[in-house]
């Protein structure tokens, strides 16, 4: 199943404790196509929860710092109820040697919405609560869209659209999050899986990391180069990319390190090195464009090239540009965050 919320009527001295809570956001990433709801990791009930934590593949956001139980939460029922959201994309490339004509680029992405513990006692309260509608811009990038089918509901158009609205059938939400509520009564907050979609892609344009790796040797050594190139054009704002990984096995039998530029992690066991980079953005040296450099001794040789696999983060923007509103009356969004990461992020000779 996909989800969960929560509220109650407020107090005079919850109203600051409330604006911290609308302050914190959650972030998930799946790829199953059975969405399900993520309560606060077990394990953290006892102690101070940070934030934000990334756990299994995804991101969550605390809507209180500490797990004590349902969310104090109260609101009156003239208040809004808090909504926050999270689109996390993945993106999947592959590259040959230098010719960009052969790059191919999958990119997947999710929507989630996170809301604080408490809002099932509010619903309760009330026989008909305002129905939940948002609207997705940028819309007409997104391909293959599948809303979370139990959930939510959209026109049937099928044309190209800047935007497009959806509206949340509460009869379901409310029992799903009756039930998750008695299953999760600790839980301080939901996530709820509502749409996964696929981004258009332009081949390599629409890669935020430009990839060319180079193999070159004879039976006793070889030489491996890797060309890189930081892409801001692919994402809707340019953000740096942190955490890259550079992983590349070597064969050959048993291969000896000569050189490598820049320094590099050698594992002799599994024969592989691996590069580090912090951070790309256009500030960086040569505005993000680099190369590395590895020369190796060989036993057993010729080596017989061998794939790149990268891997890397960026927060605050998306390859999509897709963004959310809420339309209506009766919510309010507290916070969206934006994220996406290299999934199968592969190069060839």
């Amino acid at each position: 199943m996909f989800l969960s919320i929560i509220t109650s009527p407020w107090s005079t001295s919850s109203c600051v404790f409330l604006f911290f809570l609308l302050l914190l956001p959650l972030v998930s990433h799946w790829f199953s196509l059975i969405p399900g709801s993520s309560p606060v990791p077990s394990g953290q009930s006892e102690r101070c929860q940070p934030l934000v934590w990334f756990d299994n593949g995804r991101f969550y956001l605390a809507f209180e710092g500490s797990s004590r139980g349902p969310s104090p939460l109260s609101v009156g029922l003239q208040d809004t109820l808090p909504v926050a959201a999270a689109f996390t994309e993945t993106v999947n490339a592959y590259f040959k040697g230098a010719d960009p004509s052969k790059c191919v680029v999958k990119i997947t992405g999710e929507i989630v919405l996170s809301f604080p513990a408490g809002i099932t006692r509010h619903f309760a309260s009330q026989s008909a609560p305002p129905i939940l509608s948002f609207s997705i811009s940028n819309y007409h990038r997104l391909e293959q869209v599948l809303p979370n089918p139990q959930l939510l509901c959209c026109d049937s158009t099928t044309d190209p659209v800047e935007s497009k609205e959806f509206w949340v059938n509460m009869q379901n939400l409310m029992s799903h999050l009756k039930r998750v509520a008695e299953q999760k009564p600790q839980a301080t907050y939901y996530n709820v899986d509502m749409i996964k979609y696929q981004v258009s892609s332009e081949g390599i344009q629409s890669t935020p990391l430009n990839l060319a790796l180079s193999w070159r040797g004879d039976p006793g050594s070889t030489d491996l180069r890797i060309d890189y190139k930081y892409n801001g054009v692919a994402m809707a704002t340019p953000a740096p990319l942190h955490n890259i990984h550079f992983l590349v096995p070597v064969d050959g039998g048993g291969a000896k390190l000569q050189a490598m530029v820049p320094p590099a992690t050698w594992n002799h066991e599994q024969q592989t090195v691996l590069w580090r980079i912090p951070s790309l953005s256009p500030r960086s040296e040569n505005g993000g464009v680099g190369a590395l450099l590895g020369r190796f001794q060989l036993t057993g040789g010729p080596s017989r090239p061998s794939q790149l696999a990268v891997q890397f983060t960026s927060e605050g923007t998306t390859l999509s540009g897709c963004d959310i509103q809420l339309v209506g009356s009766g919510y309010r969004l507290s916070l969206v965050k934006k994220r996406f990461a290299a999934g199968k992020y592969l190069a060839d000779n």
